[in-house]
C-alpha cells in the first residue's frame, strides 16, 4: 500500500510542478501581447497580466508610458487602459508595513517593525493626479473624455488609515482590480472620442518613449533630484 501511496503522491507532486509551468507560459504570452517581460516593475507586469484575464483587449492596454510633461520632463505612468466611457490610469505601489495618509497631504507614511521604523512616500493621489494632467494635455483635442484614477497597492501592505480620498479616485489590493474596473464601466456613461485610433497610436509612442534610454535616464535624474527636497 505505502508504494502505491508513494507514486500517487508523485504523480500529484508532478502534476501541479507541470500546471505553475503551463499558468506561467499563458501569463508570459499574455504579457508580451501588450509589453516586454522584462520593462517596468514585477508588479507593474502583474498587474498587466491581471487586466487582460479580466478580458480588457490587449489593444486598449498600455504599459510604462513616458509622457512629456514640459520641455525633457516626462511622466513616467505605469499602465494606461481606454475604454468606452474613459481612460484609466494606473499607479503601481509595491509596499510592506501599514500605510496612512489622507488625500490631500503632500506625503504618506509606511510604518513598519509595528511602529519602530516609518518612511514617507510621495502621495500617489497627487502623483497620479500629475500623470492624468500631462495625458489631458498630449491628448487634448483626440481624447477629450473623462480621466479615471485608478492606485493600486502591491506588496505586504495594509492600508491602514486613508481618507479623504476624492470620489473619482479608487484605491486598493491587486484583487479589488476586477471590481473596481466593473464599477467603472458600469457607472460611468459612454464617452465621445474624437479619435479613438489617434489616442491608441498617440499612447503607442509614449510606451515607445521607455525605448530612448536618454529619456528614461533625465527622469531618474529628475526623480533623484526632486526626491532630495
Amino acid at each position: 500500500m505505502e508504494p502505491f501511496i508513494g507514486i500517487i503522491f508523485i504523480i500529484i507532486i508532478f502534476g501541479a510542478i507541470f500546471f505553475a509551468i503551463n499558468e506561467w507560459r499563458k501569463n508570459m504570452a499574455l504579457l508580451r501581447s501588450v509589453t516586454d517581460i522584462n520593462r517596468g516593475t514585477w508588479s507593474e507586469r502583474k498587474l498587466i497580466v491581471r487586466l487582460l484575464k479580466l478580458g480588457i483587449p490587449a489593444i486598449t492596454v498600455f504599459h510604462d508610458l513616458y509622457v512629456e510633461k514640459q520641455r525633457k520632463q516626462f511622466s513616467q505612468i505605469d499602465a494606461v487602459v481606454v475604454t468606452r466611457v474613459g481612460i484609466i490610469v494606473f499607479e503601481v505601489k509595491d509596499y510592506s508595513g501599514w500605510i496612512f495618509g489622507k488625500g490631500y497631504q503632500r506625503y504618506w507614511t509606511q510604518v513598519l517593525a509595528y511602529g519602530k521604523e516609518k518612511h514617507r512616500f510621495y502621495n500617489p493621489v497627487l502623483q497620479n493626479d500629475g500623470h492624468i494632467e500631462s495625458l489631458k494635455k498630449q491628448l487634448s483635442g483626440i481624447a477629450d473624455v473623462p480621466f479615471f484614477s485608478v492606485i493600486i497597492f502591491y506588496g505586504r501592505c495594509t492600508l491602514k488609515n486613508i481618507s479623504y480620498i476624492p470620489d473619482n479616485i479608487n484605491i486598493g489590493y491587486p484583487g479589488d482590480v476586477s471590481s473596481i474596473i466593473k464599477y467603472i464601466l458600469e457607472t460611468q456613461p459612454t464617452a465621445q472620442y474624437n479619435d479613438k485610433w489617434a489616442v491608441i497610436n498617440t499612447l503607442k509612442k509614449f510606451v515607445a518613449n521607455g525605448d530612448n534610454a536618454e529619456i528614461v535616464y533625465n527622469h531618474i535624474k529628475n526623480i533623484h533630484q526632486y526626491s532630495q527636497y
